[in-house]
């Protein structure tokens, strides 16, 4: 650590999401949404119920104890973290020498390292120490806790749990710096890895293993059926809460609900860009009259392919349309749809 579509017009469009890939596009995000603002600004919400089976037996206590010490910070989000940051590892020691499981630099321990156990998990032994893990991981939720607070009374705007990481990583000072989520790809890239693997930690039955992986795309997608539709909301984790129209909405974009499904159904291994036009340059190309349940069929609305569904069988599809609507299922012979130029994709 460091420190979517509608019927009418064209104008109708920037209520969804064909603005949002256009934005996406000129900012030129990755494939992990590393380098896109909207990306930063959709936030996730607060996930506090954990996977227990996801976490070391070892340090379940410590994480469950973590993610009660505020309110913005979840045992997920600690979870995460330290898969990204050691891998579970308490001995790791980076080359950058920070230590650990939560890889504290040791001048930033200093500060905040507490005794919060000895090293053989139990009660204080008088020193706080990088290397034992219960004194590393709440020195950890009682930084993030910090962090939350810092980055609120900065009023830069964006989702709290992003702004949380990318100060972890980079430093608040930065986060301020930059109104946001810098500009830097090893924080950008911590904080997309984070926010998807916290879905892997979040408590719930597991995506079913049965049927084949379109099928468990298109099951992903069913279960938000009738969730709102928020622009810039939503991601891998679930339904977020958007920006600008979306700012006071919790659901998904068109892409957003696209990019959950093929997550969940991959068991976290597939993690698509975060707009349509990347979507649809991933995966293997299909003809339209080779189309399978579960593949991802992009539409061109406004010169680029700028809204995107999940094909359900039955010329149906299930998607997210636009503002003030709902993810649901349409028809692709309906005249709107069927006029449109389309792109399939597949993946797995």
């Amino acid at each position: 650590m460091n420190g979517r579509a509608g019927r009418t017009g064209s104008a109708a469009f920037l209520t969804g999401c064909a603005a949002l890939g256009l934005v996406g596009s000129l900012l030129g995000l990755s494939v992990l949404g590393a380098v896109d603002r909207a990306q930063d600004v959709a936030p996730v919400g607060l996930v506090t119920t954990l996977r227990t089976d996801r976490v070391p037996p070892e340090y379940l206590n410590w994480i469950e104890r973590a993610g009660r010490l505020c309110e913005e910070v979840g045992a997920p989000l600690v979870a995460a973290q330290i898969e990204a940051e050691s891998g579970w590892d308490p001995n790791a020691v980076s080359p950058a020498h920070a230590e650990g499981l939560s890889q504290f630099i040791p001048g930033t321990w200093a500060t905040w390292g507490v005794d919060a156990a000895g090293k053989d998990g139990g009660e204080p032994d008088g020193v706080a120490d990088p290397f034992t893990p219960g004194d590393a991981i709440m020195t950890q939720a009682r930084y993030d806790c910090w962090l939350a607070d810092k980055v609120e009374k900065m009023n830069v705007g964006g989702d709290p749990t992003r702004l949380i990481l990318a100060a972890y990583n980079a430093g608040p000072g930065a986060v301020e710096r930059f109104g946001g989520v810098p500009p830097f790809l090893e924080t950008q890239g911590y904080v997309a890895r984070i926010i998807a693997s916290m879905s892997t930690y979040t408590g719930g039955e597991p995506a079913e293993a049965g049927g084949s992986f379109g099928d468990r795309v298109v099951a992903n997608a069913r279960k938000w059926l009738g969730t709102p539709y928020s622009w810039g909301g939503g991601g891998p984790e679930g339904p977020g809460l958007g920006f600008a129209q979306g700012a006071d909405t919790v659901g998904f974009d068109c892409s957003s609900l696209v990019q959950n499904a093929v997550y969940h159904a991959s068991g976290g291994s597939v993690l698509l860009p975060r707009v349509s036009q990347l979507q649809v340059t991933s995966g293997q190309a299909v003809a339209r009259d080779d189309l399978r349940p579960g593949d991802v069929i992009g539409f061109r609305l406004n010169g680029s392919y700028d809204h995107i569904g999940i094909y359900i069988g039955q010329g149906q599809f299930i998607h997210a349309p636009k503002t003030g609507d709902v993810v649901k299922i349409n028809d692709l012979d309906e005249p709107y749809y069927a006029g449109k130029q389309q792109k399939v994709r597949r993946f797995g």
